[in-house]
């Protein structure tokens, strides 16, 4: 009897063992973690390039200190280089967090910002992949599925933007339903907070003078709202003359991305009554004539047009024709940066010219190998002077799935201009 009774035990324990060692590996396995794989190699060197395609990638880069290339997965950001390398290679240094979901990255000099599904904002250090601050922000409440190549996390990374103000200090700013949060992109110290309205509002962008820009439709009509950034107080409320109830609001003109904005496009949800801004002072937006067609971007004190039989430099803020170029159309702008803005033709050719003037900086064809010129452009992006720009399929329609929508299996093509 005794025996049994022991041998009862012994089962018993040993059921227990084999439980708890259960519990530990589940605990382990599905606990919230972080992995931070820094980088071996030394911070490399930036390239001078000479201008055509460089690159073909899987997924869209983020070009960073112009020596690095930065991209998004699911839980991961990660860089390789050099900038310039054919294709996607063993990264240079890689974080990693768990369970929470990859929903924005942006950069801004040698730091690298990555925005999560549970609000968390974590910043690496470009040059060695350390995590250089963690913050609590707003959690960015539902956000599209990306697509295989994060170009939408990376390249329009949703409620992330970037200000600097007048006092030289540069504000990261996270916006979520119901919340807004400023915080110093030096150090991860949160500047403000503040609680607005859920599912009335959206952000746009920010402006060249350090200001927040939204669209608040929470207390009567819909207006724009230009917030300071270092304080989260709102500076103007403004609504355009004879503009729609469902007004939409577009930034053009910006340094990167969504941020640093000299202008705004407002129209109806239609693209009716469009009408172009100025905003690269406090105060309320100045009308800028030169702007009001869809087919124009801004870059500084110019506006190229393409929606004419050629194309033509204007003023904004009159619209008057200050040069053109009727040997490069047709073509279309495919993505602006400080000082270059890249037009895309109908033989894909990619060719930039200077704003001021109108002269070509660089010209080639988006062409890599025998992929061939039948395809269009989704989605693009420039900094630097390099340019990336996805491949569609000609008859690719937004509820395609991947394959069907993407060129290839490597659709991103990465150019120095």
């Amino acid at each position: 009897m005794a025996k049994a009774a022991r041998r009862r035990i012994l089962t018993t324990l040993l059921a227990v063992l084999a439980v708890a060692a259960s519990v530990a590996v589940v605990v382990r396995v599905l606990a919230p973690a972080e992995v931070e794989t820094v980088a071996r190699d030394p911070y490399p060197a930036a390239p001078a390039p000479t201008a055509g395609v460089i690159a073909r990638l899987p997924v869209a880069p983020l070009v960073v200190d112009g020596r690095l290339r930065v991209y998004a997965g699911t839980r991961q950001v990660y860089a390789d280089q050099p900038v310039t390398g054919r294709h996607r290679v063993t990264p240079f240094w890689s974080y990693r967090r768990w369970p929470a979901t990859l929903v924005g990255v942006l950069a801004e000099g040698t730091t690298v910002v990555s925005r999560w599904s549970d609000g968390t904002l974590v910043a690496l250090d470009a040059r060695t992949g350390r995590v250089a601050w963690r913050a609590d922000g707003p959690e960015p409440g539902s956000v599209p599925a990306p697509r295989r190549t994060y170009a939408g996390t990376v390249w329009d990374p949703a409620g992330l933007h970037v200000a600097r103000t007048a006092a030289g200090r540069t504000v990261l700013l996270a916006a979520g339903p119901g919340a807004l949060g400023g915080y110093d992109l030096g150090d991860g110290r949160r500047l403000w907070r503040v609680d607005v309205g859920r599912g009335c509002r959206t952000d746009v962008g920010t402006t060249a003078s350090g200001e927040l820009v939204g669209v608040d439709r929470c207390a009567g009509p819909a207006a724009v709202e230009l917030r300071d950034a270092a304080t989260g107080a709102v500076r103007t409320r403004w609504r355009p003359p004879d503009a729609p109830d469902q007004l939409v609001v577009s930034p053009v003109g910006c340094r990167d991305g969504h941020s640093g904005c000299r202008g705004l496009r407002t129209a109806g949800p239609g693209g009716e009554n469009s009408r172009g801004w100025l905003v690269a002072d406090p105060g309320e937006p100045t009308a800028a004539p030169g702007l009001d067609g869809a087919d124009t971007a801004l870059d500084g004190e110019r506006v190229v047009d393409t929606s004419g039989p050629v194309v033509v430099g204007r003023s904004p803020r009159t619209g008057a024709e200050l040069w053109r170029r009727a040997d490069i159309h047709p073509a279309r702008v495919l993505a602006v940066e400080p000082g270059r803005v890249h037009l895309l033709t109908d033989r894909r050719e990619l060719v930039t010219v200077d704003p001021i003037t109108g002269a070509t900086r660089s010209t080639s064809v988006l062409d890599l190998g025998r992929d061939g010129i039948a395809w269009r452009p989704g989605r693009a992006y420039a900094v630097d002077g390099y340019v990336a720009v996805e491949r569609l399929r000609e008859r690719a329609r937004p509820e395609d799935d991947d394959q069907g929508y993407f060129l290839m299996a490597e659709p991103v093509l990465l150019a120095a201009t």
